[in-house]
């Protein structure tokens, strides 16, 4: 395990490259022209591996800016494809823990939603099953203990949509602390809001192995 400019590297091979994403760092490049994980991973790359001209790097999935935690980036096309396909088929395994206001009732249970996005102003909101802008949006939860008007929750992601996390648990009636966008009084701890990629579950692109990576 090391670090590339405060980037924690889990694991590395011709194939894969599982890392930490700090909070508030964008995922890949956006408008404002800020700092993205994937710019800075493909710098890495070119300077480790000696690579000239432009590298490959592909985005399988996002996390929004404010969250930190474990993301997976494929070096090749092909394990880009079958990572890509897994998260179709969803049999990638993506776990969040959040930080939530209240305690949600039941503890354990599934969100199902159908969540639209307001691109103007960078929000998702609910809407009917059936109505043409909105997508699908499913997970399940659990409460791992309350303390204090918050709980602790893990959330395991069926879908992976805009806001997702965030959108259901305020749709709930539980959003998460510091996420003043979905309904939070307080800011976040830290940089971030209190959600973070927790844990990743996949099968090797190549070697066929089923590989997970954590990060408490």
């Amino acid at each position: 395990m090391n670090d590339y400019k405060g980037i924690e590297i889990l694991y590395e091979d011709n194939h894969l490259l599982v890392v930490v994403k700090p909070p508030d760092m964008l995922s890949q490049a956006d408008k404002t022209g800020d700092l993205d994980l994937l710019s800075l991973l493909k710098e890495y790359i070119k300077i480790s591996r000696q690579k000239p001209g432009n590298v490959y790097l592909g985005l399988v999935h996002r996390l929004d800016r404010p969250v930190g935690g474990v993301m997976v980036f494929a070096k090749t096309s092909k394990a880009a494809s079958r990572l890509s396909e897994q998260i179709r088929e969803r049999t990638f395994e993506k776990t969040y823990m959040a930080e939530v206001y209240g305690t949600p009732n039941p503890s354990k249970g599934t969100l199902r939603n159908f969540l639209a996005k307001d691109e103007a102003k960078n929000i998702v909101y609910e809407v009917k099953e059936g109505d043409k802008r909105g997508v699908e949006a499913i997970l399940d939860y659990e409460v791992v203990k309350s303390a204090n008007g918050l709980s602790l929750v893990k959330i395991n992601l069926h879908t992976g949509r805009p806001h997702q996390i965030r959108a259901q648990m305020a749709l709930a009636g539980h959003p998460i602390y510091g996420d003043q966008k979905y309904g939070s009084r307080a800011k976040g701890f830290g940089e971030g809001i209190a959600l973070r990629s927790a844990a990743l579950a996949f099968t090797h692109p190549v070697k066929g192995e089923r590989m997970r990576f954590e990060k408490q």
